[in-house]
């Protein structure tokens, strides 16, 4: 799967955008990166709904056991699940309404992703929501991490 249509910059930064995040998979072991990603997102003011059927809540939010059972609408689901779980999740995706599938680091489902782009989502796939967020709106952002530029030398003083 070619991943470069789906990590476009200008695509990142609408995603982040949306401030309503169901995370799929979210652990309530703080040891987890879907647990450090949800408290990093709330943190930053994004609205954090744990999608996870064995947890009854997670970081102090009511937990689904999916998508179709969260009553308000949701703008990005974002999913910490094997790749093989995932086009299932894209059909609830599509079927709740939602903007973008976000697809964390190494869950890269090309099946899913033809599913929520067919249904007229988003798709962002193999990236971090929030390094991502870090990178584009947070403290990365501020020191100059996103200037498009890799090198370790010094501009060169008039």
């Amino acid at each position: 799967m070619n991943l470069a249509p789906y990590q476009q910059p200008d695509d990142i930064r609408q995603a982040l955008t949306y401030h309503r995040i169901a995370i799929v998979g979210l652990s309530a072991n703080e040891l987890r990166a879907s647990n450090f990603v949800g408290r990093y997102l709330m943190r930053n003011g994004y609205d954090v709904i744990p999608v996870n059927p064995r947890e009854e809540s997670i970081l102090g939010q009511r937990s689904y056991a999916s998508l179709t059972d969260i009553p308000d609408p949701v703008d990005t689901v974002d999913v910490f699940r094997h790749p093989d779980a995932v086009p299932a999740i894209a059909e609830e995706a599509v079927e709740i309404g939602a903007k973008c599938l976000w697809l964390q680091y190494g869950v890269i489902s090309e099946p899913a992703v033809d599913l929520a782009t067919s249904g007229g989502m988003s798709a962002i796939v193999d990236c971090c929501m929030k390094v991502e967020h870090a990178r584009y709106l947070g403290r990365m952002h501020w020191l100059g991490f996103n200037t498009g530029q890799i090198t370790a030398r010094r501009a060169k003083s008039v």
